[in-house]
């Protein structure tokens, strides 16, 4: 996991502690002074909410608990875990960023390849210059490594 990744998680984490888990605490206590739970939706919707906010909790707890931080900036080389990678395909003249990171992190929206998808898989181990054929459920793509960056 990078350390943006890392510290993302982190912060997720503390927000649930401090303000999310708290606000559902309260939100219970004041939906059980409503009298009966059986009919009480507000009661039902807090303690689902509540259930939800604990699983998050002990899934970020453990994913935090067991992820090695690994810094780019001491990375050089082929394209590699951590690395930004900047290809152009070859059909459309496209440029696009990508950076690999683990799959916690990953978000496609934002530039950030999960490890294991079919594009990063293809570009790892590649130089700068390397052409990648990437077979996706939308069909093959081919991209050239324009540049990788450890940053």
């Amino acid at each position: 996991m990078t350390r943006a990744g890392h510290a993302a998680l982190q912060t997720e984490l503390k927000v649930l502690k401090s303000e999310e888990r708290p606000a559902v605490i309260r939100a219970i206590a004041e939906a059980r002074e409503l009298g009966d739970l059986k009919e009480n939706a507000e009661y039902h919707s807090a303690r689902e909410k509540q259930g939800f906010i604990e699983g998050r909790i002990k899934e970020l707890e453990g994913i935090l608990g067991l992820a090695e931080v690994i810094d780019p900036t001491k990375l050089s080389g082929s394209v590699k875990f951590g690395a930004t990678v900047t290809v152009v395909d070859e059909e459309t003249d496209e440029e696009k960023t990508w950076q690999i990171v683990g799959e916690h992190e990953a978000n496609v929206e934002k530039g950030l390849l999960n490890m294991k998808s079919p594009i990063a898989r293809a570009l790892i181990g590649k130089e700068e210059g390397d052409s990648v054929e990437v077979r996706t459920p939308g069909g093959t793509k081919d991209y050239e490594i324009l540049k990788i960056a450890f940053t």
